[in-house]
């Protein structure tokens, strides 16, 4: 993405004052669009046209031309939120994400075999409750044996790129907790290509989602193959442990697909894309917001430190603190630190297909939805608006901390909001793997707290990179170097 110009465009809304820039050929719209770069209450006009003539905005909701001629409308007040998310019979998430996942992951049967989707969707029951305790302990089992094998062999101060650091460790994480014990003659090499190729693959994501012809996306089309190719039933028989949710899913897809069918690969590619995807450039942002912020690393050192004398527990060198997901949920600061980043940094959107022609009952007016176009939520508008946060554009690492206690109460017109953040979607499309990477997230969060002296030596501002714009967390536009050594 490009941005044209250093002057931003601003349109007054009666909702929603909205400072726009013009960004040129996004790969997801196909054409020029507005990009989010600050919001702003304000009380002025009710509706405006902008200059291009492409978009539209009034006090409840945004339509603009994009998407290979089809329009998406946003709406904007919070409160009127429900109209997309509750609305199952005119407005269909499962349209919307079946052909992603065709165009992506080349998952192909999904928009045409209800039953499979269906049966698919109830494996995500295992990523939570008490599959998902399970699922912590084995993940607390595997961060141990790599902070051992790997940051415990020396007590000197070790320097290496923050977002690599991260990247690393939170694929490794994930695949063994997921998918278990690789059995291969060179595991490390085997996790690190597979890592390497699903991280250009996620840099190739944007093109995929769009309408270019994928005559014009060989590179892409090369990686969503290869990717493929790791997951044949020969490698999968080298995978042994499997956790609940990888066990049902196999046991889903043998009734539906031959042994040697391809797209199997593409389901479990597509799997472990959104385990990870989202949670890398978050676990980036946790760890560079921290380091950068002595306040919130003094808080969260504090509250840990209050935790292990309550459990009887004390620091030492090696490995060994114990501590349950409902313990580390109990964390304030943590879960803080956490909503706040993905405050800042989440710009996810909530789509539905419109499956026929309708008109949302908006505040204004009806909001006129064209069969065949999409409808959609921006999570920004609600986590970047002064009215709800102050001084939104700021790392506050205490602002959901309220008495000691978590804050979730947030006002917007003096009303009570429902959701103050929206990170992980809403409704029936709202994120199924959201606890487990929360989860993932403060455990490491907490083990590098714990057990290492931590400095950031490119103490710089970070922008975000936007590359994944309506689509997830964004990836920082550079690494910044730091350090880290096992505490005495």
């Amino acid at each position: 993405m490009k941005f044209l110009g250093s002057k931003a465009e601003t349109i007054d809304a009666g909702d929603i004052y909205v400072n726009w820039r013009k960004i040129v050929l996004h790969p997801i719209l196909d054409y020029h669009v507005w990009a989010h770069c600050k919001w702003k209450t304000i009380r002025k006009e009710k509706k405006l046209i902008s200059e291009s003539q492409d978009s539209l905005i009034h006090d409840t909701c945004l339509s603009f031309f994009g998407w290979c001629g089809k329009y998406i409308t946003f709406i904007l007040n919070p409160f009127q939120f429900q109209l997309v998310t509750k609305n199952h019979k005119q407005l269909s998430f499962q349209m919307f994400s079946t052909k992603l996942s065709a165009k992506v992951f080349s998952v192909k049967m999904l928009p045409t075999n209800q039953e499979l989707n269906s049966e698919i969707h109830t494996c995500y029951k295992y990523l939570q409750g008490k599959s998902l305790d399970i699922l912590f302990e084995t993940m607390a089992q595997n961060l141990k044996h790599i902070f051992e094998s790997e940051f415990f062999k020396t007590r000197n101060w070790d320097t290496v790129q923050m977002l690599t650091f991260c990247t690393s460790v939170i694929f490794e994480v994930t695949f063994t907790t997921l998918h278990g014990k690789l059995l291969v003659a060179d595991r490390k090499k085997f996790i690190s290509e597979l890592r390497d190729d699903l991280m250009k693959f996620d840099d190739q994501f944007p093109y995929l989602a769009s309408d270019i012809p994928t005559v014009l996306l060989r590179r892409a089309i090369s990686l969503q193959k290869k990717l493929i190719k790791c997951f044949t039933q020969e490698n999968l028989a080298k995978m042994q442990g499997w956790s609940e949710v990888i066990q049902m899913r196999q046991d889903i897809l043998e009734k539906y697909y031959e042994p040697d069918d391809s797209e199997i690969g593409a389901h479990y590619s597509a799997f472990l894309w959104a385990s990870t995807a989202n949670t890398i450039p978050t676990m980036f942002w946790a760890m560079y917001y921290l380091l950068r912020h002595p306040e919130a690393m003094a808080a969260m050192r504090d509250e840990i430190d209050h935790l292990l004398q309550s459990t009887g527990q004390k620091k030492g060198s090696e490995f060994f603190i114990n501590f349950t997901r409902e313990q580390l949920d109990s964390l304030v600061y943590l879960e803080s630190i956490i909503l706040e980043v993905l405050r800042l940094c989440s710009f996810s959107t909530t789509f539905r297909y419109v499956e026929e022609d309708l008109a949302l009952p908006v505040e204004s007016g009806d909001c006129r939805l064209r069969k065949g176009d999409l409808v959609a939520i921006f999570p920004p508008v609600l986590h970047h608006d002064p009215e709800i946060f102050e001084a939104p554009e700021e790392f506050r690492y205490d602002r959901f901390v309220e008495d000691g206690k978590k804050k979730t109460t947030f006002f917007k017109r003096g009303k009570k909001l429902k959701h103050c953040i929206m990170p992980f979607g809403s409704g029936i499309s709202k994120c199924p793997g959201r606890f487990f990477a929360v989860s993932e997230v403060k455990q490491l969060l907490f083990a590098l707290v714990t057990y290492f002296d931590l400095e950031i030596i490119d103490d710089k501002p970070v922008e975000m990179s936007y590359r994944r714009m309506l689509f997830g967390v964004q990836y920082p536009k550079s690494d910044v170097l730091f350090r880290y050594k096992v505490k005495s």
